[in-house]
């Protein structure tokens, strides 16, 4: 029986989390599409929800790299930081003073929150899968690199 890297997510994780995300991500579209307010607020809160997403991958990937010791420059991390707070902070701004329902601002929030958690869970799991399959090809001696593409391998 072969052992697993350390490191590799299992696949109850991955499917979680791809689920999770795609749940979050579906909630929130549908709860924007069904409801009663202007094509102008449902835009910002749509872009809140993108650049969201966008940041909080983007701390992970900042986070992650200095773990493996890869550079990140202070900037890029403290502006991934920044924008993931921003984000949370813009959208708390848009539902208080939204006239919607309480429950309607939670459900917001709640998918809102799932869909940035779940999007870093799928990043870390890709980023994860990518190095244990570095690993794996390292260790049986394999001297090229993964490209993922069958007619680069061949030439």
């Amino acid at each position: 029986m072969e052992q697993k890297q350390l490191n590799q997510p299992s696949a109850a994780f991955i499917g979680a989390s791809w689920a999770a995300l795609i749940i979050g991500i579906s909630a929130f579209n549908i709860g924007l599409w069904n409801a009663d307010m202007g094509l102008n607020e449902k835009g910002y809160y749509f872009t809140v929800l993108m650049f969201g997403l966008f940041s909080a991958i983007s701390v992970q990937k900042a986070v992650r790299d200095q773990m493996e010791s890869i550079p990140v420059t202070n900037i890029y991390y403290g502006l991934s930081w920044f924008s993931t707070l921003l984000c949370i902070v813009l959208l708390t701004v848009g539902l208080w003073n939204a006239a919607l329902d309480r429950s309607e601002k939670g459900f917001y929030a709640m998918s809102f929150l799932l869909s940035l958690f779940a999007a870093i869970a799928v990043q870390k799991n890709t980023r994860d899968m990518r190095l244990s399959q570095r690993n794996e090809d390292a260790s049986h001696g394999s001297s090229q690199p993964n490209l993922g593409n069958k007619r680069t391998q061949e030439s």
